[in-house]
């Protein structure tokens, strides 16, 4: 039995391929225009879907919204959504009465549980200059015991996130950012704690989230899990050429790894980023009906069901696609009024 490190490569799709308990992954990189003063593109939308644009019609899409590129209010239930924004900014509103400007590093961690109403708009706050967007989102299954949880909003502010930047022999650096997960080395502080009704929250899940960047020629071994059933991907998502445990990984790759084994990761000429997922499955079985993942069809009946009857709560908001104004600072404004920035100012 082969013991090589790499189990599988395959070519990133979208969305990108997740393994338990992971349900879906999705990368979006979007080059939008200068802001028009609706805070959408200056740009004609001609040729575009509205309401259902995929396109990438000159490298951006609309998605789902009409006026400012996005996703209006759509409903969630039995899993949780970790949106990580590298660039551009997101405008939050949600069922249960919470809103949010976040990006530029920062991460929301919302767990549906028995259901929330969220939009996700991307407001084009610049009307001189491009408005590049960037971000992960990546959807963590709830166990059985946790999928009718309260609904739970998290902001985990860039500043706060814990990061490593190492140098190889060469003196070329890779840089982590620890969503979720513990790097064991000491030069990187405690983890953030997730959602209290989380699958990461359980001692032994080994959950981990992290984003990778390698300078051009930059050499770093990823450190091995710790659970002995844990299941991990790294994601390719930047980059030329990587060589993993001595093996050519392919531009634009989806490496399903041994996880109980480190791996060198060696960087060809230009700078490489990538996405870690992992964890310990939870084995349970998975019924999916869009954005409802349940265990059961009868769960997922139950779910539509009671989406009809009450909208979970209801949408607060005067329209299903709310933006937050143009000043760009970042903000949080929790159920029941509490507010939070980021410490490294409001408008950084």
């Amino acid at each position: 039995m082969s013991t090589h490190p790499i189990l599988q490569i395959k070519p990133l799709g979208f969305p990108w391929e997740t393994l338990d308990p992971f349900l879906f992954c999705v990368y979006h990189d979007d080059a939008y225009p200068q802001g028009n003063a609706q805070m959408g593109p200056a740009a004609s939308l001609a040729g575009r879907d509205i309401g259902q644009d995929f396109s990438r019609k000159d490298g951006w899409s609309m998605y789902h919204g009409a006026v400012v590129p996005g996703f209006p209010a759509h409903p969630h239930r039995g899993f949780e959504t970790v949106t990580i924004v590298r660039k551009g900014l997101i405008d939050h509103s949600d069922s249960l009465g919470a809103t949010a400007r976040f990006g530029r590093g920062d991460v929301q961690w919302l767990t549906a549980g028995q259901g929330v109403v969220h939009s996700e708009m991307f407001p084009l706050l610049d009307p001189a200059a491009p408005n590049p967007l960037e971000l992960f989102q990546i959807w963590l299954n709830l166990p059985a015991r946790n999928k009718m949880a309260e609904p739970h909003f998290t902001m985990l502010w860039a500043p706060d996130i814990p990061r490593l930047t190492t140098t190889d022999e060469q003196g070329r650096t890779t840089e982590v950012a620890v969503i979720a997960g513990r790097l064991n080395d000491a030069s990187v502080g405690a983890p953030l704690p997730p959602p209290p009704d989380s699958w990461a929250a359980q001692a032994d899940a080994d959950v981990a989230i992290w984003t990778v960047r390698m300078a051009p020629g930059a050499r770093w071994t990823l450190p091995a899990a710790t659970g002995a059933d844990t299941q991990r991907q790294l994601y390719f998502f930047k980059g030329a050429s990587v060589t993993a445990a001595g093996q050519a990984l392919p531009a634009g790759s989806t490496v399903t790894l041994r996880a109980n084994a480190d791996v060198e990761l060696v960087n060809g000429e230009e700078t490489a980023e990538f996405l870690l997922l992992q964890g310990r499955p939870i084995g349970e079985p998975v019924a999916q009906h869009g954005p409802f993942v349940m265990n059961t069809r009868a769960e997922i009946l139950q779910a539509m069901d009671d989406y009809r009857r009450t909208q979970f709560g209801g949408w607060p908001w005067p329209d299903s696609a709310p933006v937050h104004g143009r000043d760009p600072a970042r903000f949080a404004r929790h159920p029941g009024g509490r507010e939070e920035r980021p410490a490294d100012g409001a408008a950084s």
